[in-house]
């Protein structure tokens, strides 16, 4: 009978070990969980003042790939929010501002300076580097989180890693799943199987469709 048990987790990293699932669908669980379950990431900057030596785009880039922490149970992905809006709403869109003030010395801009609108949605880390200004330099945006998929982009992936490995029984491997720090792993794991049920069912229906036609 299928099963799943975890071998070992922590706070980053879970380790389960998969019984009598075929491969096929051990392996899916595998790349969903890498790259098919949604978290927030910093999608797009509006820039108030940057006199930094980093352009703009270079400047929205390097906010983009600082990990969000992600509540999927208050937010959903933008394709699926009720708003039907381009710039989101506050179910499926976060704001964070960053204003670095004026200096007079050399500093470097970390990540928690960021201020988020929603305290649950901020960076994993407040010790992220952004950018190094020197004095008389400045920085001033507004920045806007949503949940995407790492299908889409590598700044969505809920893992750092995501592999299979077999065992030295029949039909039993160990999925090993390491979290960005967007999400627990355990969450990684059991959004991982909803979707993948989700989808098989989808892909069911399809199939059902076209028996009937």
């Amino acid at each position: 009978m299928p099963s799943l048990e975890i071998v070992s987790h922590d706070k980053q990293r879970i380790s389960v070990k998969l019984k009598d699932i075929p491969l096929q669908y051990a392996n899916a669980l595998r790349r969903i969980c890498l790259n098919g379950v949604p978290v927030f990431a910093i999608d797009a900057v509006d820039i108030i003042e940057n006199s930094s030596a980093f352009a703009d785009e270079a400047l929205a880039h390097r906010l983009a790939l600082i990990p969000i922490k992600t509540d999927l149970s208050r937010f959903v992905e933008p394709s699926k929010c009720d708003c039907k809006s381009e710039t989101g709403c506050s179910n499926c869109r976060v704001m964070l501002i960053l204003d670095s003030g004026d200096t007079d010395v050399t500093r470097t801009i970390l990540s928690n300076e960021l201020t988020s609108e929603d305290k649950d949605i901020s960076p994993i880390s407040d010790k992220i580097p952004i950018i190094q200004l020197a004095p008389g330099q400045r920085i001033k945006l507004e920045a806007y989180a949503r949940l995407g998929r790492g299908t889409e982009h590598a700044k969505w992936n809920s893992s750092n890693i995501s592999i299979l490995t077999e065992t030295n029984k029949e039909n039993e491997h160990v999925l090993t799943v390491e979290s960005t720090g967007a999400l627990i792993p355990e969450q990684i794991i059991l959004t991982g199987v909803d979707e993948l049920s989700n989808r098989l069912s989808e892909f069911k229906d399809i199939l059902d469709q076209l028996k009937t036609e």
